[in-house]
């Protein structure tokens, strides 16, 4: 079958490999759409950060080259033995962590700070970039029949996207704002109206990505390349009380600071490249909060019942969809050459 696989940074290759086989505890699935998402585009023009090179993976037990794609969805065609909280032709979306159960923070059930944390696309294992995966079972969730496909494979990253502010200090009636407003920046502004927040004040450079935030019910999308975005946001605010980094671009971790009221809350989202830098005294002295989020926890059911409801939606995310064959021209070299790019989708091949 086709696949695409990570060779090293720049290196992406779609080549024939063998279709994966189903262990015990394994779901084999049949992938239907699959997103591009801004850690693979890290991967692509960094790596390796997630992905093992030179040595195994201590719980995918595999290192590059690897078959990509964490953001996916697709049909239950096999089951391995043991196997009971699924069933073949059952419509699945993958929740992609590896975890090994067994560390301080997996006994606690916080399965995303595990100390081999690993991701299915990423760590090794059998990614979404494909015409077929296997995952263990633990991994799939059952889709509600009102879902389409593309919805599945907005799953995962609206899972980010609902965590990071369920993490948050936000409340009912306070004001944010988000840095970035690519995919995850997005889903961040529409978690953060189901979290009843009254001001989302979003800074991004694209003229497109501005606008597609105003149309998801952000209060205000502000270009940093014209104005000073903290001191707008200050202005109309006072200072919000939380906001969200969502670019991982250095030069912006001390705005996300600044736009930020006394006691306020500075959520850093992003998985970053390189080292960012910021005055201390700027937290310091007005008793901010930072604090890192990771992937997602125990959401994925809340994410679909939410998108159930038209939260999440395909239709308004989703700017482009391409064959699997296409994915280093078409994909990844088009979100670097295009900013105003939301979420490609590459559709699983025969």
């Amino acid at each position: 079958m086709k696949a695409a696989r990570w060779y090293a940074a720049r290196d992406i290759r779609v080549e024939d490999v063998p279709e994966p086989q189903t262990g015990p505890g394994e779901v084999k699935i049949k992938v239907a759409w699959t997103g591009i998402c801004g850690s693979d585009l890290h991967e692509y023009l960094a790596g390796p950060i997630f992905v093992p090179v030179g040595q195994d993976h201590p719980l995918s037990h595999d290192q590059a080259p690897i078959t990509m794609g964490h953001e996916f969805c697709g049909t239950v065609t096999e089951l391995g033995e043991g196997v009971s909280n699924v069933a073949v032709g059952d419509r699945v979306a993958i929740e992609p962590i590896f975890a090994c159960g067994e560390c301080a923070a997996c006994r606690e059930g916080k399965y995303n700070l595990c100390e081999k944390l690993g991701f299915v696309g990423l760590s090794g294992g059998h990614g979404g970039f494909a015409a077929y995966a296997v995952v263990p079972s633990y991994m799939v969730h059952k889709m509600a029949e009102g879902l389409s496909m593309e919805q599945g494979a907005l799953v995962e990253p609206a899972a980010v996207a609902l965590h990071a502010v369920r993490l948050s200090k936000i409340k009912a009636g306070d004001t944010a704002a988000v840095f970035g407003a690519g995919p995850i920046g997005l889903l961040v502004v529409e978690a953060l109206r189901v979290a009843g927040a009254a001001q989302i004040h979003v800074v991004e450079p694209s003229e497109i990505r501005r606008q597609k935030a105003l149309d998801l019910g952000a209060t205000s999308a502000i270009d940093p390349m014209a104005n000073d975005a903290a001191a707008a946001i200050r202005e109309r605010t006072g200072g919000v009380h939380v906001s969200f980094e969502v670019t991982g671009v250095p030069q912006v971790l001390p705005q996300c600071i600044d736009a930020t009221r006394h006691e306020g809350q500075v959520l850093i989202v992003s998985i970053w490249e390189r080292e960012a830098s910021f005055q201390p005294n700027t937290v310091v002295l007005k008793e901010r909060e930072l604090k890192g989020t990771i992937a997602y926890r125990n959401v994925y059911p809340a994410v679909m019942e939410l998108m159930a409801q038209g939260y999440f939606s395909a239709e308004k995310l989703v700017t482009k969809r391409i064959a699997l064959d296409d994915i280093v021209t078409e994909g990844f070299e088009a979100l670097v050459a295009e900013k105003s790019h939301v979420k490609i989708l590459v559709q699983a091949p025969e």
